[in-house]
């Protein structure tokens, strides 16, 4: 997974240990401590002290986290990193974990707890559902992500992933990342992106039928629902319920979708 690179720091880099990335794991060191400081700064909540730390690498968010929290539980799937992990901080209350995050069982934490973590790119979405629908969910989630992903999720102009995020969390955008920030540079910049937690708007079950709708995203919503009603019967819903027949997918919100799933 994931973690960041500062030289000078406390962690593998200091200890002589070499680790080559893994591009099939995603794995980019991001080198710059002000922001590693800074996502460890967004994590922290009020009478909070465990941290999960999704992808610590190299550990040296690991390190801004343990200034934080007093206890971190840093879950790893490269397991030579995992392996070396804990020698780099002696004394500190850190677990480390050699795991495949979508498999790690949450309800393991018998405490509340935050989620922190610099994320592969290509796992970003499976990482985000497993998280917001934990029956213990954790009271924030600060992940560094694609910052095209962040402002997509973040967008009016909605997508699946939006909806599904903004059912179960409250989105804050926060600093841009740039590539150069990274070793190797990722061809793409990079953005934190902060989520509160919050209980569901909408039932999931709804996310069938929205899916759905989503299945040709520049087509007209109503074209789309077509294998479920005729396009005329979905032209009278639309205007019963004051939607445009000529919305697409993206003009509409979860309640809309909900109000449109009764229909």
């Amino acid at each position: 997974m994931v973690a960041g690179k500062v030289l000078g720091l406390s962690g593998l880099l200091t200890t002589g240990i070499k680790m080559k990335n893994k591009k099939s794991l995603g794995q980019n060191w991001l080198n710059n401590r002000t922001i590693l400081n800074h996502i460890a700064d967004l994590a922290t909540r009020p009478n909070l002290s465990l941290c999960v730390e999704i992808g610590p690498g190299l550990g040296t968010l690991t390190s801004s986290l343990l200034r934080k929290f007093s206890k971190v539980i840093a879950i790893e799937y490269d397991s030579n990193l995992a392996q070396n992990l804990p020698g780099s901080f002696p004394g500190k209350n850190l677990t480390v974990i050699n795991e495949d995050i979508l498999k790690y069982d949450f309800s393991s934490l018998n405490e509340d707890y935050v989620i922190a973590g610099n994320i592969p790119y290509y796992i970003t979405s499976p990482i985000i559902e497993k998280i917001l629908t934990l029956d213990n969910p954790p009271a924030r989630i600060v992940l560094l992500i694609q910052k095209e992903v962040a402002e997509r999720i973040a967008d009016s102009r909605e997508t699946v992933l939006s909806l599904f995020v903004k059912n179960h969390a409250t989105i804050s955008l926060d600093s841009v990342v740039g590539k150069t920030e990274f070793t190797p540079p990722p061809k793409v910049d990079s953005q934190i992106i902060v989520l509160d937690p919050h209980p569901p708007i909408i039932d999931d079950k709804i996310f069938k039928f929205i899916k759905l709708g989503f299945s040709n995203p520049r087509k007209k919503l109503i074209h789309n629902l077509s294998s479920l009603k005729s396009k005329n019967d979905w032209a009278e819903i639309f205007n019963r319920l004051n939607l445009s027949p000529d919305a697409r997918p993206a003009d509409l919100s979860l309640n809309d979708w909900q109000r449109l799933s009764k229909s």
